[in-house]
């Protein structure tokens, strides 16, 4: 195994992680909608401690992708770049919106800020399933490795069907947290009926989804890829199945093992592609036209090596420290 398959392989590794760990936050964000100051206050609580550390898992992804395949970095933002504006500029306005929100006791600052959260949820949550399947679904890169395209080729049927797909999987997996996090008995009964709505709603949006992709993408190309995408299938119904047990930890786990089948079976579809081209094959972006030279894929394993472990036990350490539930009684000056 040569070091371009081993960085492709760390590259989904971290987007796994990613969608993981921040689907959860934004979901939490998008269950927010329509809930009362205090029932949202709680729901801040639950994630506030972690939110940021979710964050690092996205940057580390960004900046191992422009390190090993720096080509692919140069295209997918310049293909993206209004998207991913409209990304940073929600997430921005979430970040802030966690920082503040709590400084003032007024309820009309409180009800913005906790709008800066949910839209700074909801946003992302969209964008990266647009983002994803377009990768899979090839988009207008010439020869010279330029997107020629514009904004509007992003917003396709199939991607814009993906990308409500990822925010109804997201949202399913933050109302399972939830029920782990939440203290209040009946606060959790109310969210765990949401959730099972949730559930049904991303099975469906999964289904029509996997119809469109089957024609547009060679996602079922692969044997591989089929498997992932059947034990994502399981693990969702197996979520359902948790929240109508009224067993939070196999919902959320099984939510959980559902965003990994899933992910994965995306990069096995794409590899060893990065970014599929439209225009021809042979200018789609690969994990060796687009890559770092050998001395600095070597030189960057070295350092994975090192510090990736060190983050793994840091984040796992975190999540211990705050691993009890949250009760009114912790927001009470909200």
């Amino acid at each position: 195994m040569d070091l371009n398959i081993v960085w492709f392989i760390l590259i989904t590794v971290l987007f796994t992680g990613f969608f993981i760990l921040e689907g959860f936050d934004y979901g939490v964000g998008m269950m927010m909608l329509g809930r009362p100051k205090n029932e949202r206050s709680q729901f801040v609580r639950a994630i506030g401690p972690v939110w940021d550390g979710n964050e690092v898992w996205m940057i580390t992804a960004g900046g191992a992708t422009f390190a090993a395949f720096p080509h692919v970095y140069a295209t997918m933002f310049s293909t993206f770049y209004l998207a991913l504006f409209l990304m940073l500029l929600a997430l921005i306005m979430r970040g802030v919106a966690f920082e503040l929100r709590g400084k003032l006791q007024y309820s009309d600052w409180i009800n913005f800020w906790d709008f800066g959260i949910m839209f700074g949820s909801f946003v992302p949550a969209l964008l990266w399933g647009v983002a994803v399947v377009n990768l899979l679904r090839g988009l207008p890169i010439d020869y010279q490795m330029h997107y020629v395209g514009n904004f509007l080729n992003l917003l396709n049927p199939c991607a814009l069907l993906g990308g409500i797909f990822f925010l109804l999987l997201f949202a399913f997996h933050g109302a399972n947290f939830l029920s782990l996090k939440i203290a209040d008995a009946a606060l959790v009964e109310d969210i765990q009926r949401k959730s099972l709505r949730l559930g049904i709603a991303t099975l469906i949006a999964y289904v029509l989804f996997a119809g469109v992709a089957a024609f547009e993408t060679d996602i079922l190309a692969k044997f591989g890829t089929v498997i992932f995408l059947v034990l994502s299938v399981a693990a969702l119904i197996a979520s359902c199945a948790g929240v109508v047990a009224r067993c939070a930890c196999k919902a959320f786990l099984s939510s959980t093992l559902a965003i990994a089948f899933l992910t994965i079976g995306f990069f096995t579809a794409l590899f060893p592609r990065l970014m599929v081209s439209s225009i021809s094959p042979d200018f789609s972006l690969n994990i060796y036209n687009a890559a770092s030279t050998p001395n600095t894929l070597f030189l960057m394993t070295i350092a994975a090596v090192i510090f990736v472990p060190i983050v793994l036990c840091y984040q796992a350490w975190s999540y211990k420290i705050f691993k009890e539930r949250v009760t009114p009684a912790d927001v009470h000056y909200h």
